[in-house]
């Protein structure tokens, strides 16, 4: 019992975190059967390139507009009801892909849908910050990374297995109402277990009123959150001008097509790449500065897009998703970052307005990305990594840590 208690301390498991960490799980399994074969859907629903890159930059766009209410909401109802409120939004996008065969109709629910790890994340990252002390935010942050990438490996190889069996409209439909009654689930679990965020509250209500005002926002941003949101931006840049047509590559245009299984086992190798240098990575991250943790994951950010392009095989395809895979290397570390050097009493309204900056600049790397593919897929990739090389040099050279700055 003793050394389940140090594990579980170890590893920051609330009984709050672990109604998230089942959150996760089941509303992640459903979204990534369906979401993650959405290019392939639209193409058989008669989309082309220009709606699949539209379909890349809404998602940008959604994740960019939604973060700052998400955390606004999460601020002002508290986690728990803001998470409810967040699944309720998924599940009726859920409903729109599965009633109308349309691509039109995806690109609706997608509205819904593709918000819901946008929205939530800032009320999960508040939770994390709220239950847990300084020294164990990252290995809070990596649990949910880590747990977030189970169905993330998962969930691509059921949908492949739905499509094999039932075919590209169909499977991807069945996987959308797989989605939905795992939702539901979720919803239900995460209010069993995850207790009301009650810290910092006077009779039931907020001790300091949420900011709704992301100018107002703006001007307590400290210099070093600024530094990283700018090399956020451009790495972005180098992952999402590529990111909706790696499966139109792998699928429809190297010499040695893959299929819809071969492609989940791909996703599943990059999750699990990831998952394998989540806690070690967490444990000497909480131990150290974050910087070094920041600077190398920017780095296999960019070496993606150069190594996708010539991998032409399964095989070498392989190569090029652990490669993927090992992008997460410092991506719980940077999250955390974010949550230091955020004013405290404010961090889920702050993380959203870093996220709806991130995003809304960002997304114009993913309507981009589908011009770039038109003059062709080499021209796309070396693009990409263009941008990841200045923004990794960037926050190399001008980046600061935690520890750096105290002037928040």
């Amino acid at each position: 019992m003793t050394r389940i208690i140090q594990l579980t301390n170890f590893l920051g498991l609330q009984k709050s975190t672990v109604g998230m960490l089942f959150m996760v799980v089941l509303v992640g399994m459903g979204e990534r059967m369906a979401e993650r074969f959405l290019p392939i859907y639209l193409i058989a629903l008669g989309g082309g390139p220009i709606v699949i890159g539209l379909l890349n930059g809404l998602d940008n766009l959604l994740s960019a507009l939604y973060a700052f209410p998400g955390g606004y909401l999460s601020d002002r109802l508290g986690f728990k009801k803001a998470l409810l409120v967040f699944n309720l939004f998924a599940m009726f996008g859920y409903l729109l892909v599965i009633l109308i065969p349309a691509w039109p109709a995806v690109l609706a629910g997608a509205v819904f849908f593709l918000s819901w790890s946008a929205i939530s994340l800032p009320a999960t990252m508040s939770l994390v910050s709220r239950v847990l002390p300084t020294d164990k935010r990252t290995m809070g942050v990596s649990m949910h990374s880590l747990v977030r990438r189970i169905p993330m490996a998962l969930g691509p190889i059921t949908g492949g297995l739905f499509i094999g069996l039932w075919g590209e409209k169909d499977g991807v439909r069945l996987a959308f109402a797989a989605a939905l009654v795992l939702a539901a689930v979720a919803a239900v679990m995460q209010q069993k277990l995850i207790e009301e965020d009650t810290a910092g509250k006077t009779g039931g209500k907020p001790s300091r009123k949420p900011e709704k005002n992301p100018l107002r926002l703006m001007r307590v941003m400290s210099p070093a959150l600024k530094r990283l949101l700018v090399a956020d931006i451009l790495v972005r840049f180098c992952e999402q001008i590529p990111y909706a047509f790696v499966i139109v590559w792998s699928m429809k245009i190297i010499a040695s097509p893959v299929t819809a299984f071969q492609f989940g086992i791909l996703t599943a190798v990059e999750m699990a790449t990831a998952m394998l240098i989540y806690i070690p990575v967490a444990y000497f991250a909480d131990r150290s500065a974050k910087k070094p943790f920041v600077v190398t994951t920017f780095g296999f950010f960019t070496l993606f897009p150069l190594c996708l392009m010539f991998a032409t095989s399964f095989e070498l395809l392989v190569l090029a998703f652990i490669l993927r895979g090992l992008k997460e290397f410092g991506e719980p570390t940077r999250k955390a970052l974010i949550m230091d050097l955020a004013p405290e009493g404010r961090k889920a309204a702050m993380f959203g307005l870093y996220y709806l900056i991130r995003d809304v600049v960002v997304s114009l790397a993913a309507f981009g990305g589908a011009f770039l593919w038109l003059i062709s897929p080499q021209v796309n990739f070396l693009v990409a990594f263009a941008f990841g090389v200045i923004g990794t040099l960037s926050f190399a050279l001008a980046g600061t840590d935690f520890t750096e700055d105290r002037s928040i």
